[in-house]
């Protein structure tokens, strides 16, 4: 029975502490965003994973696709000379860390088996290349879905974490 009290009291200790909301390594301070007044995206490296052409060309169109359509900054292409005379341009450098190609046939018939998966590391740098944040996101398409859905998943993503950490004032 001292034992009993002993938990209850251990326990109540630490409800007291964390005072019944977050716990303490969730509460930190929110970031202040980054300015930036138009996002320049780099073309998707590839450099330590074999990647598909068109797993390359989706995940960089998807990837402008999003940003254009969820955010209110100017998105200009890599190799636009427009770009180069924008203040507070921030830009984006994708590299491709992991792929993991799956089946669509396999996801059909088993909805458990088939993944398809791509982990980019993502890296908003200024104009001058100071990295200002960096980020492994991962794009996925587990059940239903052609494979190249998951650079779909990786752009939504990327551009949720553009509008998360930037701001345009």
């Amino acid at each position: 029975m001292k034992q009993f009290c002993r938990v209850i009291t251990v326990l109540s200790f630490f409800v007291s502490i964390l005072g019944g909301s977050q716990p303490l390594w969730a509460q930190q301070q929110p970031r202040s965003k980054i300015k930036a007044s138009a996002i320049r995206v780099e073309m998707i490296q590839s450099d330590e994973v074999s990647l598909p052409a068109e797993f390359q060309v989706a995940l960089y169109e998807n990837l402008i696709q999003q940003l254009e359509k969820e955010n209110s900054w100017h998105v200009y292409r890599e190799g636009d000379q427009n770009s180069n005379k924008v203040a507070g341009l921030v830009v984006l450098h994708n590299t491709v860390r992991g792929f993991t190609q799956g089946s669509e046939r396999k996801r059909q018939v088993t909805t458990v088996a088939g993944a398809t998966s791509i982990t980019v590391h993502c890296q908003f740098t200024d104009s001058d290349g100071k990295v200002l944040l960096e980020r492994d996101l991962k794009g996925k398409v587990r059940f239903f879905g052609a494979n190249l859905k998951a650079t779909n998943d990786f752009a939504k993503k990327a551009a949720a974490l553009a509008r998360q950490s930037l701001s345009n004032s």
